[in-house]
């Protein structure tokens, strides 16, 4: 897809294009929901032509897995995946990743909740392909979050008893929870899950 870097400057028109249709995409079902969200929305945001969209994609749902791939997943990767990939102290740095997801991302909205949760709520039932690809997005942090904690044990800043899988499992439900709350109770319900997760990563030492 890419010319010579990842910057858009070095990339192909075509790829540019693709690009552009999939940042566009990801913000209008963020907001309104993938089923909400129709082709012919999509080429009113970007203004490229019908046969420009159906160039890259074949239908909807070929588009909808190519956002996950393509958009959610690199940002995923670099917001919750790289953040702990040099852990040195798991408490501080997994309570750092949560907070700056829930308080200081410039994108999300707390209203609109978290795009990959809206995402699971709305496809993971009706599709099997949208289940697997999510599936995998879930699995990265889950394992990025078990690294970090049994890099912890390793270095004796994390309890030995503690079990990495059932942490991982936990942090990411009530994130995942604390989001699809945050739509109807708003900021303050995010300001009270962060002050449980504190007190409760402290247990984990």
């Amino acid at each position: 897809m890419f010319v010579k870097h990842t910057n858009w400057y070095f990339m192909s028109k075509a790829a540019t294009t693709r690009l552009m249709i999939l940042q566009k995409a990801f913000e209008l079902m963020y907001r309104r929901g993938y089923q909400a969200t129709s082709i012919d929305d999509i080429i009113a945001t970007t203004q490229v032509t019908k046969g420009a969209f159906y160039y890259h994609f074949k239908n909807k749902d070929e588009m909808g897995l190519a956002v996950i791939a393509e958009v959610m997943v690199p940002a995923m990767q670099q917001a919750m995946v790289e953040a702990l990939r040099n852990s040195t102290d798991p408490v501080e740095d997994l309570y750092a990743v949560v907070h700056r997801l829930l308080l200081q991302d410039p994108f999300f909205e707390v209203q609109y909740g978290c795009p990959a949760v809206n995402f699971i709520d709305e496809m993971a039932v009706l599709n099997p392909a949208f289940q697997k690809a999510l599936a995998g997005l879930v699995q990265q942090w889950d394992q990025a979050i078990q690294e970090a904690l049994r890099q912890g044990q390793n270095r004796q800043i994390i309890r030995d008893e503690v079990n990495p899988a059932q942490v991982a499992s936990f942090i990411i439900t009530g994130y995942n929870g604390v989001r699809n709350l945050g739509k109807i109770l708003g900021r303050s319900s995010y300001l009270v899950y962060l002050k449980e997760l504190k007190n409760y990563l402290q247990t984990l030492r």
